[in-house]
């Protein structure tokens, strides 16, 4: 029952805030909305508000839409009912009234909702949770190419992948994902573990990525292994521990102790564990600022009985507000680009549909991650906003891509697209996206089979 609710709870929230964008821009512009609703099909439940706009609740939760008046719908003499509610003013006010950029904008609005969704949500994820930072070093090298031909060196750190700074497994699957099919020289920045110098290797590939096993974990075909270290940066500190006392604060990066180069967290559990003294001395970096910090040591039992020393701090980074919103906008707008990019690849076959999911898949997504907790849920939320609103500009007809295509031949023919033409329009389009649902649900068919 869980996956199902997780499910109507999640569609109907994309839903909702990328028809409303398309409502709202529409009423700003004075267009007459005759109906607001979430589903598709039969209508179950409706509301009428003071503007004549009837909000419903249909059938089928699989979709929404907000129904403008136009210029047809005014003419057709079968929507005698609705033509006799309506006032003089909001017959004069179609959607054809208006012009083209207040049209091209209406439609824009629905997708440009679903990504300020997505920036909100990113925001409040990171605003509230821990974000654990990454060092990917380079564990072993398994690419006679790198051996031979290379200077890297086991312990050095990936940095970029084709220009783009790397910091996580999840950016650097996303980096070499982008760069699949191809044939030519990947990219990869370093640097060096012995003098923290920087530099770029190129590495010749062919049709990159090219199988579906590799795409699914494409770290591991690289020509070497990554072990992904935590920065030594403060996430959470007990605000009564010793520590605190000392004056170590969240953020805060630890640079040494007792003289000795802490490169990641591991490092500085490393020395604790094995530390005999009663105080280490910490060499800190905060805001820019270096500062020195004696911090004492505490003990307690582990889960083998021995005693350890330890001195209470978990690592992270945790953001402000600002900070969070800056990130959420530049996740979104990262994510917006490689899912557009991913779209082309499985468009010319560089990439496999084996990730593409219908209804089926979403719902077990949104019950795996309802069950994972709140914030993973409203990350499955993000991630589908941004989905929701990249496919809705593809120029497809149906869809806001599409719509705008057709605003773009009007502008150039100074005129609309004739009637017979512009049916085989919305045809082909609603074939295409029969065909995408039909073929996303059998893909997550067989994933069960």
């Amino acid at each position: 029952m869980i996956y199902l609710f997780s499910a109507l709870v999640l569609l109907g929230v994309l839903i909702a805030i990328h028809e409303y964008g398309h409502f709202i821009v529409g009423r700003i512009f004075n267009i007459h909305i005759y109906r607001f609703s979430i589903g598709m099909g039969p209508v179950v439940y409706k509301k009428i508000d003071k503007h004549g706009t009837e909000f419903a609740l249909s059938a089928l939760p699989l979709g929404g839409y907000v129904a403008f008046h136009t210029e047809k719908s005014v003419e057709d003499e079968e929507n005698f009912e609705l033509l006799h509610s309506m006032t003089a003013e909001q017959k004069l006010n179609t959607f054809e009234s208006k012009p083209r950029w207040q049209r091209a904008l209406v439609m824009l609005a629905g997708p440009i909702a679903n990504f300020l969704l997505a920036i909100g949500i990113f925001s409040v994820i990171f605003a509230n949770s821990l974000e654990r930072q990454f060092i990917p070093e380079v564990a072993e090298i398994t690419s006679e190419y790198f051996i031979q031909n290379t200077s890297l060196t086991e312990g050095d750190i990936l940095t970029f992948v084709n220009g783009k700074s790397v910091t996580n497994l999840q950016e650097i699957r996303l980096e070499l994902l982008s760069a699949s099919g191809l044939s030519g020289n990947l990219v990869l920045g370093f640097r060096s573990q012995v003098d923290s110098a920087p530099y770029n290797i190129l590495v010749p590939v062919n049709n990159f990525l090219s199988d579906t096993e590799q795409q699914n974990a494409p770290e591991n075909f690289m020509g070497f292994n990554l072990l992904m270290k935590l920065q030594p940066i403060v996430g959470l500190i007990a605000e009564d521990s010793q520590a605190f006392e000392s004056g170590l604060r969240v953020n805060d990066r630890i640079l040494e102790v007792n003289n000795q180069p802490i490169n990641s967290f591991e490092d500085l559990q490393s020395f604790v564990s094995s530390f005999q003294g009663s105080s280490i001395e910490v060499k800190i970096e905060r805001s820019d600022v270096i500062d020195y910090l004696t911090i004492p040591m505490s003990s307690r039992e582990n889960d083998a009985g021995m005693t350890e020393k330890y001195i209470g701090i978990v690592p992270g980074f945790k953001r402000s507000w600002a900070s969070s919103l800056a990130k959420g906008a530049y996740e979104t707008y990262n994510l917006s680009a490689k899912t557009l990019t991913f779209v082309g690849k499985m468009i010319i076959g560089d990439l496999g549909t084996q990730n593409l999911s219908g209804p089926i898949g979403i719902v077990k997504m949104a019950g795996d991650t309802a069950n994972a907790g709140f914030l993973p849920f409203l990350y499955l939320m993000a991630l589908l906003s941004i989905s929701l609103g990249v496919l809705n500009l593809l120029p497809i007809p149906v869809l806001d891509g599409g719509q705008l295509v057709m605003l773009g031949v009007e502008a150039v023919r100074g005129s609309p697209m004739p009637e017979r033409i512009e049916n085989l329009f919305y045809l082909s389009g609603w074939i295409a996206v029969g065909c995408l649902m039909v073929f996303a649900v059998f893909n997550d068919i067989s994933k069960f089979l």
